[in-house]
């Protein structure tokens, strides 16, 4: 099933050359937050609903790139990765994925689900102490999203929940490069607040939709599908 658009996709800067936006018929709906806010979770939940519905849709992510996420996940395992390494690591990363498989399904009609988009490769450079408007020219190729929600959890529920599942903490996910403790565990809460102030600062330059992180998994995916429902059917979300 293809959803008209009322408007066409645009890119937030260069764009991919070659692209022409009004050919981007399908729909891209990101969902954000940390590791542990549930993202995952709720990304299955709704392409079950959106293809039960008659929607095609396609899932893309962080470190999903046939190009180079293997080599990014061997990269990180060493913790000797510099911030513009690693910057530019998740940045190829993003590309090949924008090219091979986001823009491909927009132009499809497919409806694209983000499990995290370049928002959250901008709050881990900006706590990071990368330029904001290097990373903006960076991601200047993203094509803009149709919506993107934000999964809001407190730094001392997200550890709860990564304790419960991993019985551990990853080194990248702490914020153990940055040198905020030598304590993994107070790392981490120092380095998602950081993340979480990060966003916050994002929201008001891109018009995040904020969505409760910490009630259960239907009531937070019935929100989800009311305000999806809305965006298809061109009202606005509320």
């Amino acid at each position: 099933m293809i959803v008209p658009r009322r408007t066409p996709h645009r890119f937030y800067g260069h764009g991919i050359p070659g692209v022409q936006p009004e050919q981007l018929t399908g729909r891209l709906i990101v969902i954000e937050g940390a590791d542990g806010s549930g993202r995952s979770t709720q990304i299955r939940l709704l392409v079950d609903w959106l293809e039960s519905c008659g929607h095609a849709t396609i899932t893309v992510g962080l470190k999903r790139s046939a190009l180079v996420s293997q080599e990014l996940e061997r990269a990180q395992e060493g913790n000797i990765l510099s911030h513009t390494t690693l910057s530019l690591f998740y940045a190829t990363d993003f590309a090949d994925q924008l090219e091979n498989q986001i823009l491909p399904g927009l132009r499809a009609g497919q409806m694209v689900l983000a499990d995290r988009y370049i928002f959250t490769l901008m709050a881990r450079d900006l706590v990071r102490g990368m330029d904001e408007q290097w990373l903006r020219n960076l991601y200047g190729m993203a094509v803009v999203p149709d919506v993107v929600f934000y999964l809001q959890v407190s730094p001392e529920e997200l550890v709860q929940r990564t304790f419960a599942k991993y019985a551990a903490l990853d080194y990248w996910e702490s914020g153990m490069d940055l040198g905020l403790s030598r304590d993994m565990f107070d790392s981490f809460l120092k380095y998602q607040s950081l993340m979480a102030a990060q966003f916050q600062r994002l929201h008001k330059v891109y018009g995040f939709h904020i969505i409760d992180g910490h009630r259960p998994i239907e009531i937070i995916n019935a929100e989800l599908r009311r305000k999806i429902t809305a965006l298809l059917a061109g009202k606005p979300i509320r």
